[in-house]
């Protein structure tokens, strides 16, 4: 029970001197503070060490679908849209319909099909009576061999008819001209340019659908001219969004663009990440926090053990539990959990990193 009473008597008298704590910096002879059996309880010791800096830079972005998982359904004939049976966004099966066109060139290649049937099958004809007519020596080898000609002829026509129908419907036409769009690739329709009623011209370039597996995306951020040095090819990136404000995502920089955009002056960089549970969406907003180590190396602590004070940073170095020091530190920069340090500290000092400020009040005297 004792030793209970005195080691709420120590914290209470520490969190008094906190309470109590001024805002001039500690003098220069610091008093002596003990860290009892209870107070070690308490605290967190740390080593300084000396660490390569870490860089960070943080960037806005946009989601993107991968360009290179992705299939554009295109038109094979002009016409009118009739019926769209998805949505953008939605998710898709392969061969499923995605839209039904009525073309007046695939019922011309109707036409045409039919044309090229009947003048095959009036060529067979003439062929069949001229090689009986050559054989039974009525007719010249020549009216024979001319026969045969008009036929390959006919038949070459037909088979080209064919042809085109096949590449151009895919076998999702009808003599009516209906040509029906289907799925080629299961995925999400991640952009969509037509709809009901619409017309789709000859001169069209555009696709009428993009489809999309979306396992891996693009986050296509911008850098600003004064940053374009410290983002490379490979340099690890966080991506956090609105929609998962506490999820985040890691993906590698895959590409840095050779010119800047011109009407606001940034560099578009490309990030490859996967898509784990879907979760990211094409247009989406993001943050992109880009991590890379500089080639210089300095003494880090852990950023919490650093006490700031009246505009100046301090940490208390632990030499045995009866040399407490409270050290001024010049701090470079604090990137995560890790703060770097160019003077005040050595690698190998250690260092209170929790329940600090108490021995930091007690030790500078300030009360």
């Amino acid at each position: 029970m004792m030793k209970r009473e005195t080691l709420f008597s120590g914290i209470s008298a520490l969190l008094l001197l906190a309470a109590c704590k001024g805002k001039t910096p500690p003098a220069v002879e610091n008093k002596q503070v003990t860290v009892s059996d209870s107070m070690a309880k308490i605290i967190t010791i740390d080593t300084a060490k000396i660490a390569t800096i870490k860089n960070e830079l943080t960037l806005s972005g946009e989601v993107s679908y991968d360009d290179n998982t992705v299939v554009k359904v295109f038109p094979f004939s002009s016409g009118q849209v009739l019926d769209v049976k998805v949505s953008l966004g939605d998710k898709v099966s392969k061969g499923q319909t995605l839209a039904i066109v009525r073309s007046a060139d695939v019922a011309g290649n109707y036409t045409d099909l039919s044309s090229s049937k009947s003048d095959l099958a009036i060529y067979k004809r003439q062929l069949e009576q001229a090689e009986y007519l050559y054989k039974n020596g009525i007719s010249s080898e020549r009216d024979y061999t001319e026969a045969k000609e008009n036929y390959n002829k006919a038949e070459a026509a037909y088979s080209k008819v064919k042809d085109q129908i096949a590449i151009n419907g895919g076998g999702n036409t009808s003599p009516g001209g209906t040509l029906v769009i289907k799925a080629p690739e299961s995925g999400f329709v991640v952009e969509k340019n037509i709809t009901a009623g619409g017309f789709i011209r000859p001169d069209n370039a555009n696709s009428m659908f993009t489809i999309s597996n979306m396992k891996d995306v693009w986050i296509w951020a911008n850098v600003f001219e004064s940053d374009i040095s410290r983002v490379k090819v490979g340099y690890t990136a966080k991506v956090t969004t609105i929609a998962y404000p506490d999820k985040v995502f890691t993906g590698k920089v895959d590409a840095v663009s050779s010119v800047l955009d011109p009407d606001n002056k940034v560099l578009k960089i490309k990030i490859v990440l996967p898509n784990d549970g879907m979760l990211l969406k094409p247009e989406m907003f993001t943050s992109v926090i880009i991590a890379n180590s500089e080639k210089a190396q300095s003494v880090a602590i852990p950023a919490k053990a650093v006490v700031y004070d009246n505009s100046k940073n301090f940490v208390v170095v632990y030499n045995s539990k009866d040399d407490l020091k409270v050290r001024q530190v010049a701090v470079i920069k604090t990137v995560e959990d890790t703060t770097y340090i160019s003077s005040g500290l050595q690698a190998g000092d250690k260092i209170i990193s929790k329940n600090q400020l108490l021995f930091y009040d007690a030790i500078a005297g300030n009360n």
